[in-house]
């Protein structure tokens, strides 16, 4: 497997009004009928930072170049469901099998930690199995499954549920 260039860093922050541009081109490329259940289609830059305000994701940058995203937010707006969040993970295929998911994943998890977050959350079809031996080996569980939510490619397609609680880490 590939690492991160040692000559340029990998720096993640948290997502600014000027990252809008890269992260809708992310998302055109990464979000296709292999792994999300229909497509993006942001109306406009101002659609898009209305879905997605600076601030609610994490980006990863490398040599100033966006490389990846993971998106989060809590999942319903009641008090009672605050300490749990839902993400959503995007890498650059360019930059893919570099380490950079193991790194906006650990990334989230401090900042949803120091946050008073307790379980994270993701949604993944079932037709993804690159992504579910990712999320499983960054400690997500499966939690649930919706049989067939989805006819996808001339098949349907089930939508799991994974999560990993954050107070079970050392």
């Amino acid at each position: 497997m590939q690492r991160i260039n040692k000559d340029s860093v990998l720096h993640i922050r948290l997502s600014e009004i000027r990252d809008a541009r890269e992260l809708i081109i992310l998302d055109n490329m990464i979000w296709t009928e292999h792994t999300t259940p229909g497509p993006l289609m942001w109306r406009s830059r101002e659609d898009y930072l209305l879905h997605a305000p600076p601030g609610s994701q994490l980006v990863a940058l490398q040599g100033g170049e966006l490389c990846g995203y993971v998106g989060f937010g809590c999942p319903s707006g009641m008090e009672s469901n605050r300490h749990v969040c839902e993400v959503n993970i995007a890498v650059h295929p360019r930059f893919q099998r570099m380490g950079i998911g193991s790194r906006l994943i650990a990334e989230i998890r401090r900042h949803a930690a120091e946050n008073g977050i307790r379980k994270l959350r993701l949604r993944v079809l079932s037709s993804n199995t690159p992504a579910l031996a990712f999320y499983r080996k960054c400690g997500f569980e499966e939690e649930g499954r919706l049989r067939e939510e989805f006819y996808l490619g001339g098949r349907y397609v089930d939508e799991i549920f994974m999560s990993c609680m954050l107070d079970r880490e050392e």
